[in-house]
């Protein structure tokens, strides 16, 4: 810790990130041994992180992350789409297809950020806040590459009509983000991918990743 930092802020943010880890919760006695602190500490942490909704304790004693950090983290969204959009316009208007930034929603993937090229006779129509499995379509199976580190792709995933009779798609992870799983792909109406496509989407994910760090 340093003098412009404050000891109380980190801790409570170390209690968030410790809770976001884990599925089943974490006790006043496991938080104090992982923090290294008192448990008295811990009461008031909690205490205060409940207050705003950013922890719930359930009948057990368990802490778990609360509902609060869920509205904070749509107001990411806006931002993350902001600092996308350059990258996606450049993908859309260079590939002629429909651009998208997906990142993961519970277990679904999420368009937050669409972008059309501007000069195509046709192209997919691909709406911001779509939604579908993350098993099917190239966003959703391009993240679940990343999180099982699948090192038989070339860095990007091609599909064709798994969610769009006709629609073919291409999309790499965003990689070296911390806290944000996503993809940036293109879709279009086309039996198969040209080959110059795979590469520069991983191309446009490098650059949508350089611009959330």
């Amino acid at each position: 810790m340093t003098a412009e930092t404050s000891q109380t802020l980190d801790r409570g943010l170390r209690v968030l990130k410790l809770l976001a880890d884990t599925d089943h919760g974490l006790t006043v006695t496991e938080l104090s041994a992982r923090l290294g602190v008192n448990r008295t500490v811990v009461y008031r942490l909690l205490a205060t992180l409940e207050q705003h909704a950013l922890v719930r304790r359930d009948l057990g004693g368990r802490a778990r992350v609360g509902l609060g950090v869920l509205r904070l983290g749509r107001q990411v969204h806006p931002l993350v789409r902001e600092a996308a959009m350059p990258a996606l316009r450049a993908l859309a208007e260079d590939i002629g297809a429909t651009a998208h930034l997906t990142l993961v929603d519970g277990a679904e993937a999420l368009a937050v950020a669409v972008v059309e090229p501007t000069w195509t006779d046709y192209h997919v129509a691909y709406r911001a806040g779509f939604r579908h499995p993350l098993d099917r379509g190239a966003a959703g199976k391009a993240i679940l590459a990343a999180r099982q580190g699948n090192g038989d792709n070339p860095g990007y995933i091609l599909t064709h009509g798994e969610l769009e009779a006709g629609a073919s798609g291409a999309a790499a992870p965003l990689v070296g983000v911390t806290g944000i799983e996503g993809s940036v792909g293109v879709v279009m109406l086309s039996d198969s991918i040209p080959e110059r496509v795979g590469p520069r989407v991983v191309d446009a994910a490098r650059e949508v990743a350089d611009a959330l760090r």
